[in-house]
């Protein structure tokens, strides 16, 4: 029998296709099935606005070497342009992908940052494809994880209005409802009210919004569930078991809503042997005098790229003379300061890190005050090397082979390694091996909170919360954690926060502004910021495609 189409690797573009119509119609809204392909795939080819080679003796600086900065730099050397990539981080490539090693044969790792590719997202398939990358799903067929919350452990597949709505102070209406359809209700009903062309206003960025859909963005959700009759006890009983929305009730309701309208949840693989392997793959063609993927130009009209790492700028500015751009950064590593002219820029770092580099003459001023006041969130994971993986053991409840548990306790998410999901029987993967546990993956103030605990105390509480959603007993893991690691986004000093989070009403007025070029179109802006699909690769590597589009087509229409 053939395996379930979300269980295959390396999917084929009409393999994921068909999963994402399936779904859709299951859903049904399959007329939504035309406007996320369209507008999740990647903008068309730089070639469409300049000719290969027509950029050559332009000078080109990108601030960022995350994925929006590595895009925008391989799309336009296509042109001929020569590239510099100013990348703050010595030490890694990739800005928020972020995949650890424990071991220096890279068997046993697990992500920090981004760690999920969903079907639908169509710009990161298209480098995937290009780059030749293999990936492999982490969704399962049936999905057996712990729920803990309010100190009650079940499984998912148990009833949660048995085992938790008695907990909670729901009404009687509430309490009648099943948990399924309560859900739905709370993040679907309001979408669903929308005519199609309307839903799709949640993954585009305009100049003016739907009426209609404007109530999807002056709302947190907390103010949205209050709006939609939910009583507080449902709202906690909501954030208790959803605990990743739990964390977030003050955002803009609608950044749920675009991940339940493109299922960014459903239908999820990942890159062998870590999502690193993206950004190396492009950092290796960039070294490469004739990079296969550039088969359709000839190597003497392509540009060159150079990658520099350790590089912190610290000034933009517009120059008097000739329409440039100076660049002022600093060396990490011997503190020597350079000053670059630059006759375009893409600026791909976030705002978050652009707050702080000065800026002359200002840019906009709404702008700057996004620049100011857009939100961020923070997030924090810990990573467990353990010399056996306890949770894919034989217990009353059954094996636990990928996926994810969820609690109300600080640590939030416990994510499991989902490199056995294919394997036919425990025999042939077995739960002896050692394996890399998420024991930890929160956002916002559980990863503030947790993040900035002593070393010695957050460990322990994290173990602790382990084995409580786990049922073991205070101390068993003692002896299984060999190894572990915790990074908080927040406190990295070059992003200084995980991913941006619109609160209520900053989507209307500043995303279309966010992405508006500067200095008389002489700079432009990518990442996952200024993209719909905030916290997701899509949205760095779309925007940083998007951007390089937009300078070589005013170079092509305006300059020559």
């Amino acid at each position: 029998m053939d395996a379930p189409l979300n269980q295959v690797m390396n999917p084929t573009d009409e393999q994921r296709h068909e999963m994402t119509r399936n779904l859709l119609e299951t859903e049904g809204r399959p007329e939504d099935y035309e406007y996320i392909v369209n507008l999740l795939s990647p903008p068309l080819d730089i070639t469409n606005y300049a000719a290969p080679g027509e950029l050559q003796g332009l000078k080109i600086g990108v601030i960022g070497g995350g994925l929006a900065g590595l895009s925008a730099a391989f799309e336009l050397r296509k042109l001929g342009a020569d590239i510099t990539v100013l990348e703050a981080n010595e030490d890694r490539i990739g800005g928020r992908v972020y995949t650890y090693y424990f071991d220096q044969k890279g068997k046993y790792y697990n992500e920090f940052g981004a760690h999920r590719i969903p079907a639908t997202h169509e710009t990161t398939w298209h480098y995937i494809n290009l780059f030749g990358l293999n990936t492999r799903p982490l969704s399962v067929t049936r999905r057996n994880n712990f729920i803990y919350v309010h100190n009650t452990r079940l499984r998912t597949s148990d009833s949660i209005e048995q085992l938790l709505y008695p907990l909670y102070e729901l009404t009687p209406q509430e309490r009648s409802t099943p948990w399924t359809e309560l859900n739905d209700y709370a993040f679907l009903y309001l979408m669903k009210q929308l005519p199609p062309d309307v839903r799709s206003e949640l993954i585009q960025i305009l100049p003016e919004y739907s009426p209609e859909y404007l109530t999807l963005t002056n709302y947190s959700i907390r103010q949205t569930l209050e709006n939609l009759g939910f009583s507080q006890g449902a709202i906690s009983l909501i954030s208790g078991i959803d605990s990743g929305t739990g964390s977030l009730l003050n955002i803009s309701y609608d950044e749920i809503t675009h991940e339940e309208y493109t299922l960014d949840y459903r239908n999820i693989y990942t890159i062998n042997g870590g999502i690193i392997n993206l950004p190396y793959a492009f950092i290796q063609s960039f070294l490469a005098d004739n990079p296969p993927q550039y088969q359709n130009i000839p190597i003497s009209q392509l540009g060159t790229v150079t990658y520099n790492p350790g590089q912190t700028v610290t000034g933009i500015y517009q120059s008097q003379y000739g329409n440039k751009i100076i660049l002022k950064y600093h060396d990490m590593r011997d503190f020597r300061k350079t000053t670059d002219i630059f006759d375009y820029v893409v600026c791909a770092i976030p705002y978050s890190t652009l707050r702080e580099i000065e800026i002359k003459p200002y840019f906009s001023n709404l702008k700057m005050q996004a620049i100011l006041e857009f939100n961020y969130s923070d997030s924090q994971k810990t990573l467990f090397l353990c010399n056996n993986r306890f949770w894919e053991q034989d217990t009353n409840y059954g094996r636990m082979v990928g996926g994810f548990s969820q609690t109300d306790l600080p640590i939030q998410y416990i994510f499991y390694p989902g490199d056995h999901i294919l394997c036919p029987d425990a025999s042939a993967c077995s739960p002896d091996e050692p394996g890399v546990l998420a024991a930890s993956y929160n956002y916002h103030l559980n990863a503030t909170r947790v993040g900035n605990m002593e070393e010695t105390l957050r460990y322990e509480l994290v173990r602790e919360n382990v084995e409580a959603v786990h049922g073991l007993p205070v101390g068993f893991l003692n002896s299984i954690v060999e190894d572990h690691k915790t990074v908080v986004w927040n406190n990295q000093p070059n992003n200084r926060g995980a991913f941006a989070l619109a609160l209520p009403g900053q989507k209307k007025l500043f995303a279309y502004e966010m992405l508006k070029p500067e200095f008389n179109q002489r700079i432009y802006f990518a990442g996952e910021h200024v993209s719909t699909k905030h916290a997701w690769m899509q949205g760095a590597l779309y925007t940083g495609k998007a951007a390089a589009n937009q300078l070589a087509y005013h170079f092509h229409n305006y300059i020559q």
